[in-house]
C-alpha cells in the first residue's frame, strides 16, 4: 500500500523505521534485517518507499524480541510465529515465566551472598566452607552441563510452566519419602511395592530430561561425582540412591 501524501503524513498508528527503531531500542539495521529475511515485513510503505509499521506489525516485534530473550535463533521464531503455540498471549506468559524464573535464581544467590555479608559484618572472616559452599550452588550446574544442554533445560521448564514444576518437585520429595520408608522397613528391593516406585523415578528423570540421554548422562555424573545430597540440594542421600539403585538392577 502506498501513501500518496507528499508531506508524508502519516496515519497515527503508523511508525517510520527510525521513529520505531528510537521508541524500542532497537536499530535500524536490525529492523532492516528483520525485513530482508522476512522475520518482519511490514505491509504499508510510503509513497518515498519507506516502511510504515502499524500496530500489527509492533505486536508481531514484540514476539519476535521475547522470543530471542528466551534464546530462539531467528529462523527458529520465523517457524513458531505462525504456530497457534507461540499465540502473542503464550509468548508473554513464556517471557513472564522466564523472568520469574531469572528473578528467583537471582533472589537465592542474594541469599547466599547476604550470608556470607553477614558473617563479615560480624565475624570479620567467612569460614572457607561456606566461600565454597557458594561458589559451588554458582557452578556446579554449568559445569555438568553443555550450553544446548542448558537451554534445552530452560526450554522445558518454559514449556512445562512454573505450576507444574511445582507439582513435579512435590511429587519427587512424596516419592523420595515412600523409597525410604520402604528401605527403613528392609523391603525387598525387588519387591513389586518398590519396583513400582522405581519405575515412578525414572518417570521423573524423563520428564525432567525430556527423554535427552545426553541431559540424563550429564545428570547421573553430577550425581557420582558431586554426591546424591550435594547435586539434590539434600532431597537424596547415599543411603536411598543405593537402595533405588538395587531395585532398578533387580528389574534388569
Amino acid at each position: 500500500m502506498i501513501l500518496r501524501n507528499h508531506r508524508e503524513s502519516l496515519p497515527s498508528a503508523m511508525m517510520k523505521v527510525g521513529t520505531l527503531a528510537r521508541k524500542t531500542g532497537l536499530t535500524v539495521r536490525t529492523l532492516h534485517y528483520y525485513d530482508e529475511i522476512g522475520l518482519l515485513s511490514p505491509a504499508h510503505r510510503s509513497e518515498a518507499g519507506y516502511r510504515l509499521y502499524s500496530a500489527v506489525d509492533v505486536a508481531r516485534l514484540q514476539r519476535i524480541t521475547s522470543l530471542r530473550h528466551l534464546g530462539f535463533s531467528l529462523e527458529a521464531i520465523r517457524d513458531c510465529l505462525d504456530q497457534p503455540a507461540f499465540s502473542p498471549a503464550r509468548v508473554v506468559q513464556l517471557h513472564l515465566a522466564h523472568v520469574k524464573e531469572k528473578i528467583k535464581q537471582q533472589q537465592q544467590q542474594q541469599q547466599r551472598l547476604e550470608v556470607l555479608a553477614a558473617y563479615l559484618r560480624t565475624a570479620g572472616e567467612v569460614p572457607v566452607d561456606k566461600f565454597i559452599q557458594t561458589i559451588q550452588s554458582i557452578t556446579m550446574t554449568d559445569q555438568y552441563y553443555t550450553p544446548e544442554q542448558l537451554e534445552t533445560l530452560h526450554e522445558r521448564a518454559q514449556a512445562i510452566g512454573e505450576e507444574r514444576l511445582r507439582r513435579y518437585e512435590a511429587e519427587w520429595q512424596e516419592l523420595i519419602d515412600a523409597v525410604r520408608a520402604e528401605m527403613n522397613k528392609g523391603t525387598d528391593p525387588a519387591s513389586e511395592a518398590v519396583q513400582q516406585l522405581a519405575r515412578r523415578w525414572n518417570d521423573l528423570i524423563e520428564a525432567f530430561t525430556g527423554g535427552d540421554p545426553g541431559i540424563r548422562q550429564s545428570l547421573n555424573t553430577m550425581y557420582k561425582q558431586e554426591g546424591p545430597a550435594k547435586a539434590s540440594r539434600g532431597m537424596v542421600d547415599e543411603a536411598v540412591m543405593a537402595y533405588i539403585g538395587q531395585t532398578m538392577k533387580a528389574a534388569t
